[in-house]
């Protein structure tokens, strides 16, 4: 017998996974439970087997139909030194804390290990916990998301992929705020604008990219002064130096988060130039590398706690059966300051 009836549905079982795979039902159980003393190939075997058949182990559905563990995971696919030194990630955890709050629900941190992704898969999938919020700056690859039929998922951050588009997200609206921000800076009477993006495999790389294109080719404006970051202060410097290096004019610059935003400053001022006299600077996120800058930083306010507090409710709606829209999108503000 390899399935179980549950309602709706057939479900897999150990047996199955193991006739798929080619191993002994003792083996699929050493994999599912993490045991060292399996080789790379026979777990390799055993989790492509699982993910064809959209396994889930007795104990996690027992689990999920019960919802007693009482435990929503967050997962958060970067590098530990990357979530403790980005802000965005602490209000993310500071949103999704505060939603919890008045629930039963206890919130489980996850850095998703970047040489072995599998284990996060295997924790989730464990029965240890309801559901999963995942949220990374690579918000586009949704590489958990063949996961979201056994276990209930929410994204920050929309899919790159339309084949993606299933998943439960919730995102800010990253063109539009791109674009007020640029408009912004026309309005000021700037017309030789640069763009600091991030990586295009991101879709906040890809969305603000977007709407600062489509201000600029709105105004009948250059759109080719264009230097690619990845979010981080030292990669804003490197582009902001490119930028100036190539020789042309420029009086205005929207960096597409505030980290790159800090960097571009130390340019300029290497340059002999400054802001917002020879370039008006408008960052991105509003955060404390926005208010530390001198001068302070325009920028444009992405609600980072709401888009924590959003996900959990979500999630926890989900959890409780209710209907959910697939996609939440939470606006942005612009936030002037000296800069500009």
């Amino acid at each position: 017998m390899t399935t179980e009836q549950m309602p709706g549905r057939v479900v897999p079982t150990l047996e199955a996974v193991a006739a798929r795979a080619g191993v002994s039902r003792a083996t699929v159980s050493r994999v599912v439970n993490g045991s060292p003393k399996v080789t790379a190939e026979v777990v390799a075997a055993v989790e492509r087997a699982i993910a064809d058949l959209n396994y889930v182990p007795n104990r996690a559905a027992r689990s999920l139909a019960s919802r007693r563990t009482q435990v929503i995971a967050l997962v958060l696919p970067e590098s530990t030194a990357k979530v403790f030194a980005d802000p965005f990630f602490a209000s993310i955890v500071q949103g999704v804390a505060l939603a919890l709050a008045d629930t039963e629900y206890t919130l489980n941190m996850v850095i998703s290990s970047e040489t072995n992704p599998d284990k996060t898969r295997r924790y989730l999938m464990g029965g240890n916990v309801d559901g999963a919020l995942v949220v990374s700056h690579h918000s586009g690859d949704h590489s958990y998301a063949q996961l979201g039929a056994s276990l209930p998922l929410v994204f920050g951050g929309r899919p790159v992929s339309e084949s993606e588009h299933s998943s439960y997200y919730v995102d800010v609206d990253n063109v539009a705020g791109a674009q007020v921000a640029t408009q912004h800076l026309i309005d000021r009477g700037r017309r030789d604008i640069a763009l600091i993006t991030g990586p295009q495999d991101m879709p906040a790389g890809l969305d603000r990219y977007t709407g600062w294109k489509q201000a600029m080719s709105q105004a009948g404006l250059d759109t080719s002064l264009v230097a690619y970051g990845d979010f981080s202060p030292a990669s804003g410097s490197d582009a902001m130096r490119r930028l100036l290096a190539d020789g042309r004019r420029i009086d205005g610059l929207f960096a597409a988060n505030d980290q790159m935003a800090a960097g571009a400053y130390s340019a300029i001022h290497e340059a002999g130039l400054s802001i917002p006299g020879d370039i008006a600077v408008v960052g991105y996120d509003d955060d404390n590398f926005g208010l530390m800058s001198s001068p302070p930083l325009t920028t444009v306010h992405q609600p980072s706690i709401g888009l924590g507090e959003a996900m959990a409710r979500v999630l926890v709606r989900l959890l409780a059966g209710e209907p959910v829209d697939r996609v939440t999108l939470l606006p942005t503000e612009l936030v002037v300051r000296q800069s500009s």
